[in-house]
């Protein structure tokens, strides 16, 4: 990438949040990670992010309520984050679903790194 990719990792398992971070650090970008939705939140109003990945079973906040909170944020720039849902339960919603909350693509547990890193690299260079 040419430019380093802020992402945001919301993630309650470790294990997946430095997986994860591993693999997209080796692409040069920049992580922050954060265990649960209203995390997110927060870290949203500090700095701004080119895509956030949202684990959608989380404690305290999961990652529909969260989608659906950072689409309704008053900053446009941070409301049309890429978000992409990573969840071991895809086949509790449908794209649709994911969809309605403003969520752009989804990934399934366990991961596929090569099409993670993927995913990020399409979503971040529209700009």
């Amino acid at each position: 990438m040419a430019d380093s990719k802020k992402v945001l990792i919301a993630e309650d398992s470790s294990v997946i949040q430095n997986l994860t971070k591993k693999i997209l650090e080796q692409q040069g970008c920049i992580i922050s990670s954060v265990k649960n939705g209203e995390q997110v939140l927060s870290a949203l109003e500090k700095e701004n992010f080119d895509i956030i990945l949202l684990d959608i079973n989380m404690p305290v906040m999961d990652g529909m309520e969260c989608a659906r909170q950072v689409r309704a944020l008053p900053d446009p720039v941070k409301a049309n984050i890429p978000l992409v849902a990573i969840t071991g339960n895809a086949k509790n919603y449908t794209m649709e679903e994911f969809q309605a909350v403003g969520i752009n693509e989804y990934l399934p547990k366990p991961l596929n790194f090569d099409q993670l890193v993927e995913v990020v690299k399409k979503l971040t260079n529209k700009a």
